[in-house]
């Protein structure tokens, strides 16, 4: 089982996925590049998130198959919502709705049964990363709740609806890797504290984005084309420049 495939599918996956998930948000939003090494992030988070959590069914491990569960959930409502077109929402983001809060429910009972002394299965998961997770959890169902009887989202916040989800999956994958297995790292890196910074990483990006996003563009929501947002050219100003 240590050794197996689909162990070797779940590592790779993760490593492809952080790698290009960093490259990804260092390119400009709506070029071909960020599209192209987003679309290399999703497929290889999918694979992630997904193969975790066959591996946690099989070893009976309910904190990674929640954990599991939520990255493929991030990640699959991020990519609807870069690829669809704005104001517009399917079946899909319905069962991803239900399931958000059946996980997020799920995960804050957990809490609770531990905090007061519930005979519960251990899972190794600390009583206060269950309401948190658990917590974001609901607060990304709420958003699906929003965006549902909205009947679908447009400009900003569907720029920033595909940005907190992408980085949030990020950040599960770089907890995953720096954290998770601490053990393969140099002690050096892991007394420096340089494997908490690299964990928090994509955090710290996801707070630049929105406060860039919340203080760009006021007026006027970025216009689209297609699928996918682009800068329209600026109009020239005198003579050749």
């Amino acid at each position: 089982m240590r050794f197996s495939p689909l162990l070797m599918i779940h590592i790779a996956g993760g490593v492809i996925g952080f790698l290009s998930g960093t490259v990804t948000m260092f390119l400009r939003k709506g070029s071909r590049r960020h599209a192209t090494v987003g679309t290399v992030f999703t497929i290889s988070m999918l694979i992630m998130a997904a193969s975790a959590v066959w591996l946690a069914s099989m070893r009976h491990q309910t904190g990674n198959i929640v954990g599991g569960t939520f990255t493929f959930y991030l990640v699959g409502t991020a990519w609807l919502t870069a690829r669809r077109r704005e104001n517009e929402t399917g079946v899909l983001d319905w069962l991803g709705m239900i399931a958000a809060f059946t996980t997020g429910a799920f995960v804050l009972t957990l809490g609770i049964q531990k905090l007061v002394g519930a005979q519960v299965a251990k899972d190794g998961v600390p009583v206060g990363m269950n309401f948190f997770l658990g917590t974001v959890i609901l607060l990304a169902a709420a958003g699906d709740v929003r965006m549902l009887v909205r009947r679908g989202i447009s400009g900003k916040q569907r720029i920033a609806r595909h940005l907190w989800r992408m980085c949030f999956a990020l950040f599960t994958a770089s907890g995953s890797i720096f954290l998770g297995r601490a053990h393969l790292f140099p002690l050096a890196m892991r007394k420096s504290g340089a494997l908490i910074l690299l964990t928090v990483f994509p955090l710290l990006v996801l707070v630049f984005w929105l406060l860039r996003l919340r203080v760009t563009n006021k007026r006027k929501p970025l216009p689209v084309r297609g699928d996918a947002y682009v800068r329209l050219p600026q109009p020239m100003t005198g003579a050749m420049q």
